[in-house]
């Protein structure tokens, strides 16, 4: 039987804001306009539009800020922005440091099902890890190579 947890709340920005300057924006728009020739050269319209959808929500995303998000820790589970995932559906929880950021990820135990990445401050890691860590068991997790491609092109 798992021993009793104590609530623990916390609020964490939604995701990393990567510092970006002008540079990264002329590249975007280089490669943006360099797909999009192509586009037009090869007459692939639908993918003409899909270029230019992906550069405007690129952009978009980035100008706007995180959000605050508010975490809870409890006997049922992690909630998080009102949404309650509980312990039941997860199999393990790792631990992430990118920079100087850490993150607790909840692993699914569907094949399929999305695992949960949670931000949260450094001075409450400890408190939060003994939490997890009575519920569910504490297993090594690492970038995927779609989060080492989103770390590399600073999305």
């Amino acid at each position: 039987m798992a021993q009793a947890i104590q609530d623990i709340s916390w609020e964490a920005e939604e995701y990393i804001v990567r510092d970006r300057n002008v540079w990264w924006y002329i590249g975007l728009f280089l490669v943006g306009a360099g797909l999009s020739a192509i586009a037009v050269w090869q007459s692939w319209w639908t993918f003409l539009v899909v270029v230019i959808l992906c550069v405007i929500a690129i952009l978009t995303s980035n100008l706007r800020p995180p959000r605050k998000i508010k975490y809870t820790l409890n006997k049922d589970g992690l909630t998080e922005a009102g949404k309650l995932h509980s312990y039941e559906d997860f199999k393990a929880f790792g631990i992430l440091k990118e920079g100087s950021h850490f993150s607790a990820v909840l692993i699914p135990k569907k094949r399929f099902g999305l695992s949960v990445k949670v931000y949260f401050p450094g001075g409450s890691g400890e408190v939060i890890v003994d939490a997890l860590g009575a519920r569910l068991p504490m297993k090594e997790v690492k970038l995927d190579f779609l989060d080492k491609i989103v770390n590399f092109l600073r999305i």
